[in-house]
């Protein structure tokens, strides 16, 4: 797909953990993601570009909606990534219609401040993690819903759950939760493509070459240690009442220039 005439010269992101850049880096040599990434193609086509990260993982689209839009506003980008729900879905309470009221108000004042904003859908978690297929009908629910709050305010859609390389486990950290630096490279390219950048071309949507996946004592053996390393104390915060992002702050809330000389993820 060809790209456009648009110069980005302001990109602020708005989300949770995926845009955060969990599962692509970690908290000691430092978080990157598919935000991150999209910054740096951006820059490689526009070196004055400024890019601000305002997401924090664990976040619920109401408090995207409290705690990042002002914030967002006041750096008036011309571009804008908005990730919410993800988290609201993995609640009892999930409601998919206050979900997108949230995801509403935020794409209105952006779009309306003038920001060309993009988000994606969220890909069938039960592929990967077998024990969220009862969230199916939901994340059916928070896409139909995304796709008709953007339809609304222009906003551009990457339909990362339309296609099966979402599925690939290569795609997804070991938790099973969040995409690992393979996923965030495509949902950034994903991004990309959606908005017509320079660059930019399908090759996001294209298969994995074929693996052989463990099977008998090694596929039991993973799956034990997902169900502790991750599920449990996933489990524990729910019922205590924590979350992952108590504490936290956005990992990058000012404007700022972006290096633009990092090399994609390869697919081996």
């Amino acid at each position: 797909m060809p790209g456009t005439e648009t110069t980005y010269l302001r990109y602020v992101a708005l989300g949770d953990s995926q845009t955060e850049g969990v599962g692509d880096g970690d908290d000691v040599t430092g978080l990157r993601g598919f935000a991150d990434r999209l910054a740096e193609h951006l820059a490689r086509h526009e070196p004055a570009l400024q890019y601000a990260n305002l997401a924090v993982r664990g976040r619920l689209a109401a408090q995207i909606h409290t705690e990042q839009l002002a914030p967002a506003l006041a750096l008036r980008p011309d571009l804008a990534t908005v990730v919410a729900g993800v988290n609201d879905l993995l609640r009892p309470g999930f409601d998919a219609d206050e979900v997108c009221a949230h995801l509403d108000a935020m794409f209105g004042a952006l779009t309306e401040q003038g920001a060309q904003v993009a988000t994606i859908t969220v890909p069938d978690l039960s592929r990967v993690c077998p024990v969220a297929r009862p969230l199916v009908p939901r994340v059916t629910a928070l896409n139909e819903g995304i796709r008709r709050t953007a339809r609304r305010h222009g906003v551009i859609v990457a339909e990362t759950a339309l296609h099966p390389v979402a599925g690939d486990p290569r795609l997804w950290s070991r938790d099973r939760l969040h995409a690992g630096p393979l996923g965030h490279e495509r949902i950034a390219a994903a991004l990309a493509h959606a908005l017509r950048l320079p660059g930019s071309d399908d090759t996001w949507t294209h298969l994995l070459p074929p693996q052989t996946l463990p099977t008998g004592v090694r596929a039991v053996t993973a799956e034990l240690r997902w169900l502790a390393g991750f599920l449990g104390p996933w489990l524990l915060r729910r019922l205590t009442g924590r979350s992952s992002g108590d504490g936290r702050t956005a990992k990058r809330p000012l404007l700022l220039p972006v290096q633009a000389d990092r090399r994609p993820v390869t697919d081996g």
